[in-house]
């Protein structure tokens, strides 16, 4: 786990120096309003590559600036949904590590869901059982939860 105050060369990036990275994040934030209102929005912050020449390392991070996990690929995000998928997971690894919590939630199941993309939407997606009577989540055989930015309109 890192924070801002833990290396001098880290910063805070500015909103449009990676534009698909920041719509990403902005789904992603709603989420995270949604079910951990307590938390501020995720942000991005940014670290010099150790090799010269190289992109600078880029990570989703909590509002207090700590951050889990790999950094962000900046060639890798061709369009928003790829992005979307590469943010969401990062912001699960940050949120998941530094706050010792899963996130997102399945509140019918207690478990923490994972993002899939189907037919080019990327959503949360839920484990756990169907309930044998009663409403759930599932779209097919799958237990589809909430698009990906989603999860307030639960």
């Amino acid at each position: 786990m890192h924070a801002l105050f833990e290396d001098p060369g880290l910063r805070r990036v500015s909103l449009g120096e990676y534009p698909l990275w920041d719509e990403a994040l902005a789904l992603l934030n709603r989420d995270l309003a949604a079910t951990l209102p307590e938390q501020g929005p995720l942000r991005l912050v940014a670290q010099p590559s150790y090799e010269a020449g190289e992109p600078e390392y880029v990570y989703v991070a909590l509002a207090s600036g700590e951050w889990h996990g790999g950094h962000l690929y900046p060639k890798a995000a061709e369009d928003l949904a790829h992005a979307l998928a590469i943010v969401a997971d990062a912001a699960q690894d940050t949120v998941t590590e530094c706050l010792w919590q899963a996130w997102p939630l399945c509140v019918e199941h207690n478990l923490g869901v994972h993002a899939h993309e189907v037919q080019g939407q990327l959503s949360w997606w839920c484990a756990g059982e169907r309930a044998r009577f009663g409403p759930a989540h599932t779209l097919g055989a799958a237990h589809f939860l909430a698009a990906v930015g989603a999860l307030g309109t639960l």
